[in-house]
């Protein structure tokens, strides 16, 4: 018997090498993960660093299906970060690509590795705007208003 599908969204980020490119190859190899299926994705937003440096970030948020368990999802975009070059060498370092797991079906999660929904995704304008765009259900007047401060810029 096969797992039903779960939505899933997906925060995309990166500020070093080429951003874009890194955010559209983030995209495809999602969607050619075994597993997980792309729905669809928002435009990318430049944004400032937020508790990090570097350059501007391009962001976007990406809504899949998806078969795979969570943690299996998590080690899916973890792998996708590692073939994009990605490296840690401290918290919030400049990146080639981030991909953070924001929400997982209605699901509730809180492990030493995972947390979902995302601790900080109601504080971040470059989750929240993307989000609204392709799922206004999931984000409040409120939750944008709080982040109004946060400079964002469509490209």
């Amino acid at each position: 018997m096969s797992r039903a599908e779960v939505t899933a969204y997906v925060a995309l980020g990166a500020n070093l090498g080429d951003p874009a490119q890194a955010l559209l190859g983030a995209l495809s190899a999602l969607n050619a993960t075994p597993g997980v299926r792309l729905v669809k994705a928002s435009r990318p937003y430049r944004t400032a660093p937020v508790d990090s440096s570097g350059p501007d970030y391009v962001n976007a948020v990406a809504e899949v299906a998806t078969t795979l368990c969570a943690p299996a999802l998590l080690d899916a975009l973890q792998a996708i970060e590692l073939a994009a070059g990605r490296e840690r060498p401290f918290r919030n370092a400049p990146r080639t690509l981030d991909l953070d797991l924001l929400t997982y079906g209605a699901g509730r999660i809180a492990s030493e590795r995972l947390t979902v929904p995302h601790p900080r995704m109601s504080e971040r304008a470059f989750v929240l705007v993307p989000l609204a765009e392709i799922a206004p259900t999931l984000v409040s007047a409120a939750q944008l208003q709080a982040v109004a401060g946060q400079a964002i810029e469509m490209l």
